[in-house]
């Protein structure tokens, strides 16, 4: 059982700069440890978090034990974990080798650390893509492996999975439109309801619209807005 120290302590996975983390944190939950293997990720979050402990590996390298080792937890005290394995493998934008890709297979790395972690609960992210991937085999493949029955000490656990929806940034007071496919499951048998939008659209200006003036952007800020121009004229997003 997870002792009341432990009960809001969460195993992220993916963790990037910190976006999904920071929106938990303000839930009230706390980082007990991060797992991102991109250098310029490790540095902003140890600029932004200098006592969170990283582990600065890929997922596939990192034993369940040394992760919850360095988060200070045992199996069954975590409150959660929390991630958004690589979504270049699923993205519309990209080849769409799904599963067929190293990338893709890390959604199966997710899978092994919930399983060795046993936390109450998990949250998974990732693009829209995953869903329509060869008729949804992915999504179909990774929702049976994350209810599979799992023994530890004697006991079995299972996790109930809400059916996975595709919620978009922008119903949530957030000015862009992200669509992303939510994964939630649990091992107390509850059935998760996923939050609704208010669908009250919030402008980049009334974000951004008090910083101070832009200096000139960089040949690579340039480029990479080129990239992101042609992606929303081909796929809407």
């Amino acid at each position: 059982m997870a002792s009341a120290n432990n009960k809001l302590k969460i195993i992220s996975l993916f963790t990037g700069a910190g976006g999904l983390d920071l929106g938990f944190e303000r839930a009230g939950f706390n980082i007990a440890v991060a797992l991102e293997s991109d250098p310029a990720c490790c540095d902003t979050l140890r600029a932004n978090r200098p006592y969170l402990p990283i582990i600065k590996e890929r997922i596939e390298n990192v034993s369940i034990e040394v992760l919850l080792k360095t988060a200070n937890l045992k199996p069954l005290e975590a409150a959660l974990i929390i991630g958004g394995p690589p979504c270049q493998s699923f993205s519309l934008a990209g080849l769409r080798k799904g599963i067929n890709d190293d990338r893709g297979q890390l959604l199966f790395e997710y899978v092994r650390i919930v399983r060795g972690a046993l936390p109450l609960g998990f949250v998974l992210e990732n693009v829209k893509g995953l869903e329509s991937w060869d008729s949804g085999k992915a999504l179909k493949l990774l929702l049976s492996e994350l209810t599979q029955p799992i023994e530890y000490q004697g006991q079995s656990y299972t996790y109930t999975v809400s059916r996975p929806q595709v919620l978009n940034a922008v119903d949530f007071n957030v000015p862009q439109y992200r669509e992303r496919i939510v994964v939630v499951g649990n091992r107390k048998n509850m059935t998760y309801c996923y939050p609704k939008g208010n669908y009250k659209k919030t402008t980049v200006w009334s974000a951004i619209g008090n910083l101070p003036a832009p200096k000139e952007p960089s040949a690579m800020a340039k480029r990479i807005s080129e990239t992101i121009k042609e992606r929303r004229e081909k796929h809407g997003y």
